[in-house]
Order: C-alpha cells, then structure tokens, then sequence
C-alpha cells in the first residue's frame, strides 16, 4: 500500500525531481521530463473531467471540503465553485482570522491582512513563518490561481476610553 500524499507534497516532489534533472545538464532528458508530466495531467485532467461531467456537480459537494480533491479538481479547472469561494474555504481552513483585501486574477496575488490586532507580547516567536507556510499549502489545495500572498500590517488597535469622573466627596474632617 502506498503512503498518502497531498496536493502541496505532489507538486513539490515534482518540482525536486525536474530540477534534480535539470542539474544534470541533460537538456533532453529535462524536456522529456517536463513532457511527461505535461502528458500524465492531460491525461489525468481528461479523466476526471469524464467523471465530472457523468457523475454531475451534486455529488461533488461532498468532497468539497477535501484539500486532495479539491486541488485535484482545481488544478484541472473542473472545481465548481469559484476561485472567491475557494479562497474563503482556503482561509477558513487555515484558521488565523484573516481578513481578504482583494485577489487580482491576472497576477493571483492575494492581499490579505489580519482581522483583528496581534495579541501576545509582540515578540515575533508566534510562528508566522509557519503560519505563513501552512496558509500557502491551504492555498495551493484550494485556490491554486492564487500565486503568491502580500500581507498588510494589522490595523492599530483604538486607543482606550480614559474614563475621568468626579471623586467622591470624602468625609468631613473633625477637628
């Protein structure tokens, strides 16, 4: 039995193999890497369109939610919803309140910024490196139309209301 792979993991072990062969110098060899792959997608592609198109988009829903699926019937333009959906299932996936700027469909840049301010001690040891990486595989999954990711500073926080009030009369002072 094969071990499981995602949509993220396949296309990078693609990548690693192609530019494992492209440090060989074999020109040959790396066009007829690149062919091969170009022909097992048409291929693939092919194939799953006959079965979206005899099965219907009813029964598709219920995979909606799979990142394997999803990118698989993405990648193949076959996915049913639109790429704005799928980026809200990507974001919604990825679980960090982000909120969506705008999404340019001829660059697939993706502007994004977070829903409410940082919390924590503003240190930087969050993660957001990893976060960042995990936001990107959930992209990748879902909306691969989006190429890259430009985040925005959170917005400043509102400044605290300073509530200034009268001082309670104090008690009379007996001589």
């Amino acid at each position: 039995m094969r071990a499981a792979i995602d949509g993220p993991q396949a296309g990078r072990r693609v990548e690693e193999v192609l530019d494992r062969l492209a440090a060989t110098g074999d020109r040959a060899a790396c066009e007829a890497a690149e062919e091969l792959v170009r022909v097992l997608m048409d291929f693939y592609g092919a194939g799953l369109a006959r079965i979206v198109e005899k099965v219907g988009e009813a029964p598709l829903k219920a995979v909606h939610d799979d990142e394997l699926v999803a990118s698989l019937l993405s990648l193949h333009g076959l996915h049913p919803e639109d790429v704005h959906t799928r980026i809200g299932r990507a974001l919604a996936a990825h679980g960090e309140p982000l909120e969506l700027l705008g999404f340019d469909e001829h660059t697939g840049i993706l502007r994004l910024r977070p829903s409410a301010a940082p919390t924590g001690c503003g240190c930087g040891s969050g993660g957001q490196d990893g976060a960042g990486r995990t936001l990107e595989d959930s992209l990748a999954c879902f909306a691969p139309e989006v190429t890259g990711v430009e985040r925005e500073p959170a917005p400043a926080p509102a400044p605290a209301l300073l509530q200034i009030g009268t001082r309670p009369p104090s008690p009379a002072r007996v001589p």
